[in-house]
Order: C-alpha cells, then structure tokens, then sequence
C-alpha cells in the first residue's frame, strides 16, 4: 500500500511517497518559492543523487499537481500511474482542542481546521490548500489530517492555562497547546523501544534542541514549554502578585487577544503586556 505524506508551507510543499508494506521511502522531495520568481522541485533520487526541476508555480495546486507529475515521470518517477496511492496524509499546525488523534479527513474536519486558522495563522490556512489540491485532482483517495497539537491534549489545565484573566481562556481559546506533537510522539515511543521498557509508567524527557522540551509520563503528555502559537519564548515560572515577567510573555497571545473585536476591558491586556 503506498501512501503519499505531504507537508504544505505558505510557499512550500515537501512530500514522501511511503511503500507501508515494507516501510520504504519511494520518493521524497519538496517545492519551494511558490508564488515567487525561480520556483523549483528538489528531489532525492532512490541512488541518493538530487534533482532540481524549474518550473512557475503559482498555488499550491499547481504545486501538488507538479508532484503528481513528478511521481508519475517515466525517467525518475516512482509509480506508474495516481491509481497506485491509496490514501494521502497531511501534517496540519492546528487543531485546537477538537483533535486529541488523526482523523480522516471529510467536510466536518477541514470546518474545523478552518476555524482553527485564527490560532495558526500561518499554518494551517496553508496545510488546507494542500487539501483543497488533493480534493481536486484526486477526490476519490482519502486524506488523513495528523495535528502537531492533537498529542498535547492530555496536558493538565494547570499546565496550558496561562496567568491571565481567565475570559481569554474561555471566549478565544487563548492557553497553551503543545507543537510537534509528532516527533514527541514518535521518540517517547522509540526511546521505550530501544531501553525495552513499557511506555505505560514511564516517565520521559523528551527535547528538540534549541526549541522546546516535553515531559511524557507513560507515554501521555503531561507538560511542555510551547504555547499557544509557535513564535513565543519558553514559560519558566508564574511570579505571585505581579505582571508576567517579559520571558514569560507569549507574544502570540498577546497579539490574538488584542486583534480581538470583542474585547472592550483593554486594562485586562496591562497584566499580559507588562
């Protein structure tokens, strides 16, 4: 069974074709500058060489449609005809609280992810267009929608509540949610592989470096330093009685609160602005 896995950036795509009976890599590659001057597809090579290929992409259909051709290529293709690819798996930023797993993709879902966009502005409005792509030119393959937050749902409320007034919470989602809920998922499952002991009861540090860090008790999601969007500095202690410390602050929420049309109390923002 062959699935294709695709990765869409505001201007980019990167994508790999995945035999699941044997867990091979097909094909991989990616387009970058879509919409800009020079646009290209890089692609690896089963030998290792890589191969660019020019050519003016618009949008991201055109995009998905490059890789479908590039797919289907009698020179360096990897199937003979789209027939073979029996699902497509998209990885989406966002989903809020409505997604704690993937899901198969169907009208419910994309509304969903839609409403979603305001927490991942950059994100998600660009991981839908590569579902609208693929809904396109190949309606009849299902798609499946994996979210970088959906891992961190089992975060506890006293972790991904933030100090502020608690209206934000409830009126615009504002909290922490936990990204690259993906790689967290795969290595606290890996490192209990490799160790031979069970992931239920354990208790596990997980850290991309440079970024964030995760604590994984029984291969659960307990607490992590990402907040609400994935532009904000690491969380290090609530301080009693005071604004939020500046390295406290979470510039992404800061910014969605204030773009708020509701909000009519702006001597709230003072205890998240410092």
């Amino acid at each position: 069974m062959k699935v294709l896995v695709l990765n869409c950036g505001s201007s980019s795509i990167k994508y790999k074709l995945f035999e699941m009976t044997t867990k091979e890599v097909l094909a991989q590659g990616g387009i970058e500058k879509i919409g800009l001057p020079g646009s290209f597809l890089k692609l690896t090579l089963p030998n290792g060489e890589k191969k660019v290929i020019e050519k003016d992409v618009p949008e991201h259909t055109t995009g998905v449609q490059f890789i479908f051709d590039t797919l289907t290529n009698a020179e360096y293709g990897a199937v003979s005809n789209l027939h073979e690819i029996k699902a497509v798996g998209h990885r989406v930023l966002h989903g809020g609280t409505k997604f704690s797993g993937s899901v198969l993709i169907d009208d419910a879902v994309i509304a969903a992810v839609e409403e979603c966009c305001d927490l991942g502005p950059l994100h998600n409005p660009a991981n839908l267009k590569g579902i609208y792509a693929v809904q396109k030119l190949l309606p009849e393959v299902p798609q499946v929608a994996v979210f970088d937050t959906a891992f961190h749902q089992t975060m506890p409320d006293y972790a991904y509540l933030y100090p502020i007034p608690y209206k934000y919470f409830e009126k615009y989602g504002i909290r922490r949610y936990g990204f690259h809920g993906t790689s967290h998922r795969y290595v606290s499952k890996r490192v209990c592989e490799f160790l031979n002991i069970p992931q239920e009861g354990s208790r596990i540090i997980i850290m991309l470096h440079g970024k964030e860090q995760a604590l994984c008790p029984g291969g659960f999601f307990l607490e992590k330093t990402k907040m609400l969007q994935k532009s904000q500095k690491p969380h290090y202690h609530v301080p009693g009685k005071r604004c939020v410390e500046s390295q406290n602050q979470h510039g992404g929420a800061e910014y969605h609160i204030q773009r708020q049309p509701q909000i009519v109390d702006r001597h709230d923002l003072v205890q998240v602005t410092v």
